[in-house]
């Protein structure tokens, strides 16, 4: 009876343009995550930046691409889903396309005699700016093509389809690396992209907004972003949930250095470092109903200390092995709190604000981008090549999951953040 009245809501409880959605998701996921896996390695070995200047690079792209969901979002509440699907995913195609051509021989003679380093951050600027619509855009169609009864579980297919790309993706992305060399990656991020631009022109439709929901102007959408912003409480709850991300990105920034360097140069990177999207993928309805009944502020507590035992394995044996059961210890700790995180964050959102909302969800993830990158990079350049002991770079991670751990758990015990957010937003 319940697998029947589950494929019942499957077939009933989702508007078609839910699953157009997700899966031009897929496709961006994969994408995405495909060029960053190689992204380090691409600025260092063949761009040849070093690792701090190869980390600000990064954070500049990854930086933006999770900080302006917070006014994209806004933007794709006041002029449709579809219109910012089809910016974002053209704005995606050329951006990738331009990354992997500074790399190309076919180029030099344009990039020749011109600061690469200025010409990549406008560049990332550039592709940082579509990208910023995709989230806000996918999340809020999830949140409007959903029933209230299949909103759970259209969440939590919107999060298996987000680790489905980030572990397709970076497998794609060695072969095409071995085959063609690391900067097709980048042609192959933009033609998923340009496909899904089509995709969304032809199968994508709006779906009609409530009429009970008054329409807001512009600029109410944007004296909201200020509102939300005057939410002290909320505010701080997000800053410390950034310092997980910190820990997150440090598997794209830290870890294809530390294998390359240490371990073996011909190690499939890509693929190590798509273990904790395999992970999620495998277990994540096993973790989701083992934790069902912990309230979500708890689970983030217990999210954050598992996710930390990750780095510890690490430094304790750094090997190929335990660096891919240390990702997927994270992330165990990962699938533990993100789901629900995100449902969390749009229950808060009134009607017409979804995008809004969920831009915001995202601004942990882009303050441990523009943090992490440059920290990642100082941090290897000085502790690993620098020093005799480069398991130092994993204790310091290690130490930052800590942090976060300890500060989330006071945070649960004496700021009542539920009843703060519902009352100032």
């Amino acid at each position: 009876m319940n697998l029947r009245r589950s494929i019942n809501d499957i077939r009933t409880g989702f508007h078609p343009s839910f699953w157009v959605a997700n899966g031009m998701e897929l496709f961006e996921r994969l994408a995405l995550y495909g060029q960053a896996t190689v992204l380090s390695l691409f600025l260092r070995d063949h761009l040849h930046f070093n690792e701090i200047q190869a980390g600000q690079l990064s954070s500049v792209f990854g930086g933006l691409l999770y900080l302006l969901p917070i006014f994209a979002g806004t933007l794709a509440d006041k002029f449709g889903f579809r219109k910012s699907f089809s910016f974002a995913f053209f704005v995606l195609g050329c951006g990738y396309f331009l990354i992997g051509s500074t790399g190309m021989q076919a180029f030099q003679g344009i990039y020749a005699g011109l600061p690469l380093y200025w010409v990549l951050v406008v560049i990332f600027i550039f592709t940082a700016i579509g990208g910023s619509f995709i989230k806000p855009s996918v999340l809020g169609t999830v949140a409007i093509t959903s029933t209230p009864e299949t909103k759970s579980l259209g969440y939590a297919f919107y999060y298996w389809i987000v680790n489905m790309g980030a572990a397709i993706g970076p497998a794609i992305a060695f072969l095409v690396r071995d085959r063609f060399g690391i900067e097709f990656v980048y042609v192959v991020s933009s033609l998923s992209c340009f496909l899904m631009f089509a995709v969304n022109f032809f199968f994508y439709r709006e779906k009609k907004a409530d009429a009970s929901v008054p329409v807001e102007s512009l600029g109410t959408k944007l004296l909201n972003l200020v509102v939300v912003l005057t939410n002290l409480r909320f505010m701080l709850f997000l800053l410390i949930f950034s310092l997980f991300w910190i820990m997150f990105w440090q598997t794209f920034i830290i870890v294809p250095f530390y294998v390359s360097d240490f371990i073996s140069k011909d190690a499939p990177t890509e693929i190590i470092q798509s273990a904790g999207a395999w992970g999620i993928i495998i277990l994540q309805l096993i973790i989701n109903r083992l934790t069902k009944n912990i309230p979500t502020r708890t689970a983030i507590v217990i999210g954050f200390a598992t996710s930390s035992l990750c780095w510890l394995m690490i430094a304790l044996h750094p090997t190929v092995w335990t660096i891919v059961a240390g990702i997927v210890v994270f992330s165990i700790g990962e699938m533990t709190q993100a789901p629900r995180y995100y449902e969390y964050i749009s229950d808060l959102a009134p009607k017409g604000q979804q995008g809004l909302f969920q831009g915001y969800a995202f601004l942990p993830i882009a303050i441990a981008w523009f943090v992490g990158g440059p920290f990642g990079g100082w941090l290897y350049a000085t502790f690993a090549k620098g020093s005799s002991n480069p398991n130092v770079v994993w204790f310091s991670i290690f130490g930052i999951g800590v942090l976060a751990t300890v500060l989330m758990a006071l945070y649960n015990k004496y700021v009542a953040v539920a009843d703060s957010v519902h009352t100032a937003v």
